[in-house]
């Protein structure tokens, strides 16, 4: 398995890229924009491969992530990836105020477009016959030349599988994705989209971010913020199929009722010790390894992602570097 981190920062990512990282990614959100992050990595790292993981598919143009791609390109020359999300309808529409029905089409028809823009050469008309983006662009600059980005979806449902397999150069997955997902629901459909295509599944790019927990000092506190990640994660009802595979429904019914009432500690108690093992890494460094070496069924390359939405830019360094020790000591 080959390992990355979310952006951690230039000296972090520093210390990373020597220990053996091999990608950094940026999510976004509000106050965070995934492609100026990416600016940021580039500055910030010599070798690894950069990008959005994720950005908001249908909150831009064909046109606006294409043109960020080729900047961004003569910054990291052969470095880049996309990774594409779609968003929740509600945040497309009360969010970006824009329409992003049938999603899963849309964003088949947006990864053509962009890369009708990524691959033209020497400037003139770029066209795309789409459905939702008709491209028709005279542009006049000579010093175009085509650009090679990997683009993956971040993908969960089985529809928006399948469209990765067809179209995409593989998948990012998400945080609560278990081995079981991996085996009995990702794999199966990216072949299938890949094969209906003609396409051969063997060459997408399986990546994915593994929630990773680490405390030395303090391994229950760790354990317990893998726990509230997890359920902040699981109060989304797009993760039912995969609560319903597992046979989760009454814990993640517990955790709901929970976070209603805004119970930070019935959410994180509703989440078993099953649930946590399948999801993720957590507990002291040498914890974390042995579960990390448990896991039969981990993405080709893995973004080890601290539960970053609950703790402040102290403890994400922090977080960040014990994940770079922790794969020191996998090695």
């Amino acid at each position: 398995m080959e390992w990355g981190l979310p952006w951690p920062g230039a000296q972090v990512a520093a210390e990373a890229e020597r220990a053996g990282a091999t990608a950094f990614c940026a999510g976004e959100f509000a106050d965070t924009n995934a492609y100026l992050t990416t600016g940021e990595m580039a500055a910030g790292t010599e070798r690894a491969m950069i990008g959005p993981g994720i950005a908001y598919a249908f909150a831009r143009s064909p046109f606006v992530h294409a043109s960020a791609l080729r900047h961004l390109s003569r910054r990291a020359p052969g470095r880049l990836f996309l990774g594409l999300g779609s968003g929740t309808r509600r945040m497309n529409a009360d969010w970006f105020a824009v329409d992003a029905g049938e999603p899963v089409r849309r964003m088949e028809d947006l990864i053509g477009a962009i890369r009708s823009y990524l691959e033209a050469e020497n400037g003139g008309r770029i066209v795309h016959e789409g459905e939702f983006y008709p491209i028709n662009a005279d542009i006049r600059a000579p010093v175009f030349g085509r650009l090679d980005v990997p683009i993956l979806i971040g993908a969960f449902n089985r529809r928006m599988l399948r469209t990765a397999g067809k179209v995409a150069d593989g998948v990012l997955g998400h945080g609560v994705f278990t081995d079981r997902w991996w085996n009995e629901v990702v794999g199966p459909e990216l072949a299938e989209g890949a094969t209906a295509a003609g396409r051969d599944p063997a060459r997408l790019r399986r990546w994915g971010w593994l929630i990773t927990s680490i405390d030395d000092e303090d391994p229950a506190r760790a354990r317990r913020e893998a726990q509230l990640q997890i359920a902040f994660y699981l109060t989304v009802k797009t993760y039912d199929t995969l609560v319903e595979l597992h046979g989760w429904q009454e814990e993640t019914a517990r955790i709901r009722q929970a976070f209603r009432a805004w119970d930070t500690d019935g959410m994180a108690a509703a989440v078993t010790d099953g649930m946590l093992d399948a999801i993720a890494l957590y507990g002291t460094t040498e914890e974390a390894r042995q579960r990390l070496t448990a896991r039969t069924s981990l993405p080709d390359l893995a973004f080890l992602s601290s539960p970053a939405f609950l703790v402040g830019e102290r403890r994400r360094q922090r977080y960040a570097t014990a994940a770079v020790r922790l794969m020191n000591d996998v090695k």
